[in-house]
């Protein structure tokens, strides 16, 4: 093992073994036990970085083993076995520990605490990112600060200029592939018929 996967061994452990949301919150503790899930290694050149878990993947605590998981997928036009191998893809998302819902039943926000405590650290450990898959406005924000759009729409209609960025790891907006978000994708062709096969290409370049 070289010194670059075990430190990031040790930081993968300690973000696993966090309680920040329940011992120390910011507003009102996370109202279960805390569970993060993330994938990351030395070798993974791709990072899917979305929201936050939901209810079935703080059941299983795998990434995206929802509807949701189908969709993006099929999206990226991977298989399961390629998503889920860590050597290949990292998963980051902005809050490591589902959320909780609120009284609609609609997850909450990812959580606060998280990102400014974990991001810069895991990402600076992950120099070998090429592309990031920024899922949902949350991660925009983050992951294109200054450049994300004051809007979902706004971003996504931007997409081939935030591609085109010279800054890395490049990023690549995408929806929340929710079904929420099913209206947006009807009234929205053009992303399945200019983004996605644009997007295809860069995964499987990648993998």
């Amino acid at each position: 093992m070289t010194a670059q996967e075990a430190a990031l061994r040790r930081l993968v452990a300690e973000i696993r073994a966090c309680r920040v949301c329940v011992d120390a919150p910011e507003g009102k503790p996370l109202p279960h036990a805390p569970r993060p899930v993330l994938r990351a290694s030395t070798t993974a050149r791709l990072a899917v970085c979305s929201q936050a878990p939901g209810t079935k993947v703080y059941q299983s605590g795998i990434p995206f083993s929802d509807r949701s998981g189908d969709r993006l997928r099929e999206w990226m036009g991977v298989t399961k076995e390629e998503f889920y191998d860590e050597a290949r893809v990292a998963i980051v998302p902005m809050g490591f520990c589902f959320p909780g819902q609120d009284a609609k039943g609609a997850d909450l926000p990812p959580r606060r605490e998280c990102a400014p405590l974990w991001h810069r650290k895991l990402f600076a450990a992950l120099p070998q990112i090429e592309l990031v898959l920024a899922v949902g406005s949350y991660a925009q924000e983050w992951h294109l600060g200054e450049a994300a759009g004051p809007s979902l729409d706004a971003t996504m209609g931007d997409w081939r200029k935030h591609l085109r960025r010279k800054a890395r790891p490049r990023v690549f907006p995408l929806p929340h592939p929710s079904w929420r978000n099913n209206a947006w994708l009807k009234e929205n062709a053009w992303f399945e018929a200019e983004l996605l096969p644009v997007l295809r290409r860069e995964v499987r370049r990648l993998l």
